[in-house]
């Protein structure tokens, strides 16, 4: 018996809806990771980027456990001589919650040539408000 390969052209992406109010960033980061890679259907080949896309809203209630919100720090380089800047899990999560969870899926998902395209179906809303509702109501979802 052989084992089954999916084919490129029959991946079938399904459109999924995640409220992040009050959940625990680490967590809610793995299962959208899980589902950006498409690690949950019978046909998941690892090769093959067979992932769906995800919705988030409520990016701005997300919850971290223990003293996080301190202690957490954010590293990223200008490029210049000396250009190391850091910012807290509390001030980014201020300024911007989104980006908050789109690093901790991109750090989550392989560090190969997938990551991009994979990123790329990841959709965070730092309130309920988005503009893929027309994706959920055809295929008879609620939100």
């Amino acid at each position: 018996m052989k084992t089954y390969q999916p084919k490129k052209n029959e991946i079938q992406r399904e459109w999924h809806l995640i409220d992040a109010k009050g959940q625990v960033l680490g967590r809610l980061a793995t299962k959208i990771a899980h589902l950006l890679m498409g690690k949950h259907k019978a046909a998941f080949a690892p090769h093959l980027d067979s992932g769906d896309y995800v919705v988030i809203i409520n990016a701005a209630q997300i919850r971290v456990t223990g003293k996080k919100l301190k202690d957490k720090i954010y590293y990223r380089h200008t490029g210049y001589l000396g250009g190391l800047k850091e910012t807290r899990l509390e001030e980014m999560l201020a300024k911007d919650p989104a980006r908050v969870i789109w690093l901790a899926v991109k750090n989550m998902l392989p560090k190969n040539k997938l990551q991009k395209q994979r990123l790329k179906r990841l959709k965070i809303f730092a309130d309920e408000n988005h503009r893929y509702q027309d994706k959920f109501k055809q295929r008879g979802r609620k939100e």
